[in-house]
């Protein structure tokens, strides 16, 4: 039999850094999070090849003395654990195996000088050995460099990706951990360029507007919302404004930034019915939550995160996230398409005059002084389609107009173009409604108002319960999650250790094959710990009733139809999107208009 032998510290270091260091970005988070822990105000980060060949962090936090700093590199070592109460933990880092983890698969410079001390000392380690220490010249504070991350261990080094992709995931490092502490300065430096430069004292949804999108600022509601002992603030784009992947969502518990399941599945029910299902919305989330209902210690990364109350952190966060756009629910991204703006700004020039503009210049003498205005019975060459494309708008004379109603903030209907959009005069600029959009939301929302989405997960009993055999695992699944799909119209029950009895079905998609439901709904507990799958289903339901009973596009409206279209658009929660996520009305403002016109 082999003999039971005790590892050398050199190897644990390693094996303990596949878990914590994965690639340069992961060695930068942990160092970055040291700094901050430090009660750093300034921070700088400097890579080189996306931290391939070199990565450096600076701060001006409290410092270590010599012994502290030998201390640091030896593993479980820590100062952030003044007891042995790990629940109560409040730091970013407080596992103690960062520095020796990264030290043994780089060469390791660690610099340091603590506030008031004369003079810094220095400690360098190429992968796990110490090779060099004395004294240093630094101001207060710490300096890490990490050189030829896994240059002695091939195996690891040939599994990194290329300079450009490493950059990314540093960079993403930087700007969530940026986005969590604005009261802190970072910059980022990538070569000779200055990648980010961000001053402390920034208010958090400037912060987050500076580092996500400008427009987030215009095109999103601020959330501070708090329920007991938790408080959820943060930023949340308008459904109007998505995007195709869900890379810019940012969630932090407590000041950290995780990648959680659980939070991901209440962003996505919270935007449910007013996003399509291949958009995602944009936002930063700040949860803050007593530290014992929290486990932090999951992952080595950290990045991962287990709720007490699971349930009760993702009702939270749907509701504070519902109730806030619920503020802005009536906006729109105000954006105007820049594409479309630009063909509109630049329309060409004609080179060559049209055959009916050459047939009216032909021949004449402009020297010459005209005889006559008009020739008799000769039509106006104007009309001539060479010219002039045939109308398509259609304006009313609008009924007389207090001074009162200018206040509306859609204004009032000035007419139709294309038998599709509205055309309203605000105010403060030009609106465009595409009426089959907005009355579709109308009618979705007055459907919920009537119990019609009641009515859509009322069940229907099946007059033979089916029986869908699963995995057990997926069978625990769907039993935890049993009396959440009740309220939603599905009858589920154990039937045995591997499958589920199906008594009851939504009334509206009781044709739907029971096991395909059931194996679609345990992927997406699997995935999201919550059935979202089955809720979409029943709102798509309900919004194909309200598309198909809305004003259609091409239906000529009066514009005492317009007018009232827009006063219920004024009224009605989310209304500034359609069921599916696209916009029901954008604005042009006055100084636009103008600029079109050369007039600014």
């Amino acid at each position: 039999m082999p003999h039971i032998r005790r590892l050398p510290d050199t190897l644990v270091n390693r094996i303990a850094a596949g878990e914590v260091v994965e690639r340069p970005s992961s060695a930068l988070k942990e160092l970055v999070e040291n700094a901050i822990d430090a009660g750093a105000g300034r921070i700088a980060v400097q890579l080189v090849d996306g931290g391939l060949t070199a990565l450096e962090v600076t701060d001006d936090g409290c410092g270590m003395a010599p012994e502290e700093m030998a201390l640091a590199l030896e593993r479980h070592a820590t100062s952030k654990l003044p007891n042995e109460a790990i629940e109560q933990v409040t730091t970013l880092g407080f596992r103690g195996e960062a520095l020796p983890s990264i030290a043994s698969v780089a060469r390791f410079t660690l610099e340091s000088r603590p506030q008031g001390a004369a003079e810094g000392w220095k400690r360098v380690v190429d992968h796990g050995t110490m090779i060099a220490e004395g004294p240093a010249a630094l101001p207060p504070g710490t300096r890490v460099r990490v050189e030829n991350l896994f240059g002695k261990i091939p195996a690891r080094r040939k599994f990194l990706r290329t300079p450009r992709s490493e950059y990314a995931a540093c960079k993403d490092v930087v700007q969530r951990l940026a986005m969590a502490r604005p009261d802190i300065a970072f910059t980022l430096d990538h070569g000779d360029r200055r990648i980010i430069a961000l001053q402390a004292g920034d208010a958090a949804h400037d912060r987050v507007a500076q580092i996500v999108a400008r427009e987030l600022k215009d095109n999103g509601v601020l959330i501070d919302m708090e329920r007991g002992a938790m408080r959820l603030t943060g930023v949340a784009g308008l459904p109007t404004y998505n995007r195709g992947i869900a890379d810019h969502q940012y969630l932090f518990v407590n000041g950290r930034p995780v990648k959680d399941r659980l939070l991901t599945g209440a962003v996505r029910g919270a935007y449910a019915d007013m996003l399509a299902r291949d958009r995602h919305a944009v936002l930063a989330l700040f949860l803050e939550i007593p530290a014992e209902d929290v486990d932090v210690n999951v992952h080595p990364a950290k990045t991962e995160v287990r709720f007490r109350d699971a349930q009760g952190v993702r009702g939270f966060i749907v509701s504070g996230l519902r109730q806030a756009l619920a503020t802005g629910d009536k906006r729109s991204a105000q954006t105007p398409d820049a594409g479309a703006m630009a063909r509109w700004q630049s329309e060409p020039m004609q080179e060559e005059a049209s055959p009916a503009l050459r047939s009216i210049f032909s021949g004449r003498d402009w020297n010459e002084p005209s005889r006559r205005v008009a020739e008799p019975n000769t039509p106006w060459h104007g009309a001539d389609a060479g010219v002039m494309a045939a109308p398509r708008g259609r304006a009313e004379e609008a009924i007389p107009i207090s001074a009162a109603d200018h206040d509306f903030p859609l204004g009032i209907a000035r007419g139709q173009v294309a038998n599709t959009y509205i055309v309203a005069e605000a105010s403060d600029g030009l609106v465009l409604v595409d009426q089959h959009a907005a009355h579709e939301r109308l009618v979705l929302e007055r459907l919920r108002a009537a119990g019609a989405e009641d009515a859509v997960k009322r069940e229907q009993a099946l007059l033979i319960p089916e029986v869908v055999e699963l995995e057990e695992t997926a069978c625990d699944r769907l039993e935890e999650a049993a009396p959440k799909l009740a309220e939603l119209g599905l009858g589920i029950e154990r039937f045995g250790p591997s499958a589920m009895l199906v008594r009851a079905m939504p009334h509206a998609i009781a044709r739907t094959d029971p096991e395909k439901l059931l194996r679609d709904i345990d992927d997406d507990l699997a995935l999201n710990g919550d059935p979202l799958l089955l809720g979409e289903k029943l709102d798509l339901v309900l919004a194909t009733m309200a598309c198909h009973g809305s004003v259609r596009a091409g239906r000529t409206l009066r514009v005492d139809e317009m007018n009232a279209l827009l006063r219920e658009m004024e009224r009605t929660p989310r209304s500034g999107q359609c069921n599916h996520g696209r916009p029901t009305w954008v604005k042009l403002s006055m100084e636009d208009v103008e600029k079109l016109f050369g007039r600014h």
